[in-house]
């Protein structure tokens, strides 16, 4: 059987998943030649045949291997899963933009499903679900005892087919029900505008198969409106992640050629490895380059990236070089702290395994995994504070998350429990009063604050930034120079192997 692989980096838990897979496919040693463990297999071979004999009721063999077989991938980390035949599809289709469903990322937390990130201008967004919610009940069925896989699979279903999820969120004192209708979930991938006479704007909600495409289609368009551009924000903000080559791609644009963006360090061979700003790295669907047409300007144009807790795994990369080779000033909230690959191995035409098999690191060797990006410049989400951000689930907060392969916890700052409700019941009233906030606006006070730093006007730091260890930050220029086109700084790489 030829096990295919394609590299994963984002959150990946906005299809459905299950399990069917036979056990046909198990070798006699493991492929690092140790033996089996007989002893353990022969107890798993006795259990099933207990079920099998024993039961109240009679159980098919499919569900029970099934069923093994999901528990065994899920007990890894949150972002290992198997995919059966639909979920493989569904999966397939998230990474070409497109899938039916209700528009959340998702994880588990205390056996609740938590909200990570409402893609824009999906039902769930629209409705208003944020960030932080918790769903108790999915049409009245409690998900308590449910795994994640099983929830995700009921939140999907028919295009305008109706569901009905029962929400907590902190701060209020009753559940929130909320009825919406599934549809197929189109994301815009790139966005951009001139924002101000000589200001660009380029968001990247998620990193997709045509990203890398899409985004040197708008830049390009953006120079035929304006060749003198002064500055570009580079909007990485509530986008979790996607296929790593659009990573890849991103960065590539905006540094020197052949500059490394990011490594890999993994288990087996294939999995250590280091990605350079090359086309072979970032676009094999063709053999043309599509950045080899972009203005010149674009290596050195002063630029911002502004990010928060929802920008995970692939934004975490770009945000990553970009920070390391002081080619951008990276504002914002410190991200969501995903620095793990997942590859997809597939097993059959239409099914799969969605396996963690190693973590990134930036050029500089930084572990990103459970910690996440330290902004430059911390700048709150409002002028009144972060709102809803603030509440956000993060990689250290998920169970069984990954560690950052340092054998150190990824560094919390410590606060009493009456610290942390006082802020969720502020950041949760502040919530409720206020539209989801339209990025890229006139009332987007990050971006504001971007353009004002490329000005020289003063930016509203959070309270938060004079608290946070120096060896978190990074230094940051009084004015925002253009980076030199060499860009000299030698990158030292430390990753222990």
């Amino acid at each position: 059987m030829k096990v295919k692989s394609i590299g994963l980096i984002g959150l990946g838990m906005v299809a459905g998943v299950a399990a069917s897979l036979q056990f046909s496919a198990i070798a006699q040693k493991t492929p690092g030649g140790a033996p089996l463990p007989l002893d353990e297999l022969r107890q798993l071979a006795d259990v099933y045949g207990l079920i099998k004999t024993d039961y109240v009721e009679p159980v098919e063999d499919k569900k029970l291997l099934s069923e093994a077989i999901t528990g065994m991938v899920a007990s890894l980390d949150p972002h290992s899963v198997y995919l059966d035949k639909k979920a493989y599809r569904e999966m397939k289709e998230s990474m070409q933009g497109r899938f039916v469903g209700l528009g959340i990322e998702v994880a588990m937390e205390d056996g609740y499903v938590k909200i990570v990130t409402p893609i824009e201008d999906s039902p769930a967004f629209r409705a208003g679900v944020k960030a932080g919610d918790l769903i108790t009940r999915i049409d009245n069925t409690p998900i308590k005892g449910m795994s994640l896989d099983e929830a995700i699979k009921k939140m999907r279903g028919a295009p305008k087919s109706r569901v009905v999820l029962t929400i907590a969120r902190k701060g209020e004192d009753k559940p929130w029900i909320v009825p919406l209708l599934r549809e197929e979930i189109r994301v815009q991938s790139v966005k951009a505008k001139m924002v101000e006479p000589g200001y660009a704007w380029i968001r990247i909600s998620q990193f997709q198969e045509q990203t890398v495409e899409d985004m040197a289609k708008k830049v390009s368009a953006l120079y035929a409106q304006d060749p003198k551009i002064k500055g570009i924000v580079l909007d990485l903000r509530n986008d979790p992640g996607g296929l790593l080559p659009g990573a890849i791609g991103v960065s590539a644009a905006f540094l020197p050629h052949d500059k490394e963006i990011v490594s890999t360090v993994g288990q087996i061979a294939d999995q250590n490895q280091t990605f350079y700003g090359r086309r072979e790295f970032y676009s094999q669907r063709s053999n043309s380059d599509p950045l080899a047409k972009l203005p010149a300007s674009l290596k050195t144009v002063p630029m911002i990236v502004l990010v928060n807790t929802g920008s995970a795994s692939a934004s975490e990369i770009v945000a990553g070089a970009l920070q390391d080779y002081k080619r951008a000033i990276i504002m914002g909230s410190q991200t969501f702290g995903k620095g793990s690959v997942q590859t997809l191995r597939q097993l059959t035409a239409d099914t799969a395994v969605k396996l963690t098999t190693a973590r990134y690191y930036t050029p500089e060797g930084r572990s990103i995994q459970a910690k996440g990006i330290v902004p430059d410049m911390l700048v709150d989400e409002t002028a009144e504070g972060d709102g809803a951000n603030s509440l956000r689930v993060r990689e250290a907060d998920l169970e069984k998350h990954l560690s950052d392969g340092s054998g150190k916890d990824a560094k919390t700052q410590v606060k009493t429990r009456r610290d942390e409700l006082e802020e969720e019941q502020r950041a949760a009233s502040f919530a409720r009063s206020r539209k989801p906030l339209e990025f890229g606006s006139k009332d987007d006070f990050q971006l504001a604050q971007a353009l004002n730093h490329f000005k020289g006007l003063p930016v509203k730091l959070a309270v938060a930034d004079s608290k946070l260890d120096k060896d978190d930050t990074k230094d940051v220029p009084d004015a925002l120079p253009a980076a030199p086109p060499e860009l000299k700084k030698d990158v030292k790489k430390d990753v222990k192997k």
